[in-house]
């Protein structure tokens, strides 16, 4: 009786069976697989491996040849030199100003434009959103001149307002938010109007909340797009102190300097890489879930 009492032992309880069969598991395809992956992210992460080492050798270091794959000394001057030789503080602010300021109006008019196009039936409005969707392929160089005329017109140039000014609104923006919009349902939309709510009250309080994951996407693409704009200031900007810190990043550079500043600007790109990364870090989860649901769209 004892024994018929006693419970038998499951194979599969053995955590030796399930660790042999976990490395069964790992077959030639698969082994081919993860190889190529960590090739991948080796090629990724080595111009970031190389930014660093740059910033922290000396001169003279940065010139031999061949080039040496890790500083012989650590040399941390070229992050305080970065400061003095130009306005690295104030351009720092400046671009974030600008990212900023763009990537949140990026937002708010592609989810209004785009709740017009997805919500709204009049006549044209197909014809109006391809052409949109057109401006997407137009190089930004073809831009330029336009732009600045039309910025020299208004008196905004060598002004914040006339470097964001074109950016406030976004072809990109608005056709990833209609995507969405046009999912959510109508009698959700309708039921919001009979209960007396606007139309700027139901964007904001009955669409949007449904649209964080592409919301944060779109954020993060105008605000690292807008963080790493360089030909625009540069064309539509003269002061000095006006400059974004692309702008700043590339005085530092000349045919004559390249060597002597060289571990200067790897610590300039590097200090100006950080708000890009952190904003990716924390909106990491949200941002790849956005990613994933315009996908399937």
């Amino acid at each position: 009786m004892t024994d018929l009492a006693r419970p038998a032992a499951h194979p599969a309880a053995d955590p030796t069976a399930r660790t042999t069969g976990r490395h069964r598991s790992l077959s030639p395809r698969r082994a081919v697989l993860y190889a190529c992956m960590v090739l991948v992210a080796i090629v990724m992460m080595f111009p970031l491996y190389w930014l660093v080492i740059s910033s922290l050798k000396r001169p003279e270091e940065s010139a031999r040849i061949p080039a040496t794959w890790w500083p012989h000394a650590l040399d941390f001057s070229a992050y305080v030199r970065v400061f003095e030789d130009v306005p690295f503080a104030r351009s720092f602010m400046n671009s974030v100003l600008f990212a900023g300021v763009c990537a949140t109006t990026v937002v708010v008019t592609s989810v209004l434009a785009a709740f017009v196009f997805a919500k709204y039936r009049f006549r044209g409005r197909n014809a109006l959103f391809w052409v949109l969707v057109l401006t997407m392929f137009l190089p930004p160089i073809v831009t330029i001149v336009p732009l600045y005329n039309m910025m020299s017109a208004l008196g905004l140039n060598d002004s914040y307002l006339g470097v964001m000014l074109p950016w406030f609104a976004n072809a990109f923006g608005i056709f990833l938010m209609r995507q969405f919009i046009a999912d959510v349902p109508d009698e959700l939309i309708d039921a919001a109007r009979i209960d007396g709510a606007g139309e700027l009250r139901v964007v904001t309080q009955i669409v949007a909340p449904l649209l964080k994951p592409p919301i944060v996407t779109l954020f993060v693409f105008a605000a690292v797009y807008y963080w790493n704009n360089f030909l625009w200031p540069l064309t539509i900007l003269q002061s000095t102190e006006k400059f974004p810190i692309t702008v700043t990043l590339a005085q530092l550079l000349s045919y004559n300097t390249t060597v002597q500043y060289q571990s200067v600007v790897m610590a300039g790109v590097l200090i100006a890489s950080l708000p890009t990364l952190i904003i990716f870090l924390i909106a990491q989860r949200v941002f790849v879930q956005g990613i994933s649901q315009s996908g399937v769209k």
